[in-house]
């Protein structure tokens, strides 16, 4: 029995993707293989239908974990409260409670320049990022408020750096650092705990990123001190069952740095 036996996550962008090794090739889909190893009732969204199918056929296969895939795209023009909202409702239908919530998803113009940029590129970012997790968190607050739950928010150090190339994707990576932290001012009173991390995995992503963009790759994209990208499961889905551990205890509202190998570090 895993220490998350009965809990449920909620996990964005969490559909199937592989690198080109076989291994987990996004964050979304190694943070629920992580999950499942921990025997958590897992909730995926995403676009892609036959992604989530993939998920769930593999993670229930393997894991004996129960998975309910949900298609969900947060977007512009979109009613997007009710999108949330009803995601957040199947969730507490199949399963009676929230512990975990996880906002992943994100979809971006990467390569293409500040001056380049469209503002149906803008829109992409901004809401397929920021606004997801603004209405995901508002949608699950009432039922993280009764598990004292987790909420995990992704950034990145295209932000914190300002990468070359990634200006959409930035803004909204440091609008949820920012979002993330009043949460944890607001939430910390109502037991939930809210981090961000910036990760640095390599993902299937990062493979396409590489061959479409070569000169943004090399000038954005360097190899950690340890020598090695971090592992989509191994590191990055380890670092998120280990913040929602009942035994675990983190200062709320920090922002978590993972990195290839180098595990958590504020």
């Amino acid at each position: 029995m895993g220490h998350l036996t009965g809990k449920t996550v909620i996990i964005t962008g969490g559909g199937r993707a592989v690198l080109e090794n076989g291994k987990a090739g996004s964050i979304g889909y190694g943070i629920a293989t992580a999950y499942a190893k921990e025997g958590a009732n897992i909730v995926i969204t995403g676009r892609n239908v036959k992604k989530l199918e993939e998920a769930k056929e593999e993670l229930e296969r393997l894991y004996g974990v129960q998975v309910l895939p949900v298609q969900a795209d947060i977007s512009a023009g979109a009613d997007n409260a009710a999108i949330a909202k009803g995601t957040v409702e199947k969730a507490m239908e199949a399963f009676g409670r929230i512990d975990v919530l996880i906002n992943n998803a994100q979809a971006s113009a990467s390569g293409v320049t500040l001056a380049d940029h469209t503002t149906e590129q803008f829109d992409l970012a901004m809401y397929s990022g920021l606004y997801a997790a603004f209405h995901y968190m508002q949608a699950c607050y009432p039922y993280l408020k009764e598990t004292k739950g987790t909420v995990i928010n992704f950034a990145s150090g295209a932000g914190l750096f300002g990468n070359y190339g990634q200006c959409a994707y930035a803004a909204a990576k440091e609008g949820i650092r920012g979002l993330t932290r009043v949460a944890a001012t607001e939430w910390s009173r109502d037991g939930i705990n809210v981090n961000v991390i910036c990760p640095l995995a390599w993902t299937a992503q990062l493979e396409q990123f590489q061959k479409a963009y070569p000169d943004a790759f090399e000038k954005n994209v360097h190899t950690p001190p340890m020598g090695f990208f971090g592992d989509p499961e191994e590191h990055i889905g380890r670092a998120c069952v280990q913040l929602a551990h009942p035994d675990f205890k983190y200062m709320t509202g920090e922002t978590l740095t993972l990195e290839g190998g180098l595990g958590l570090r504020p």
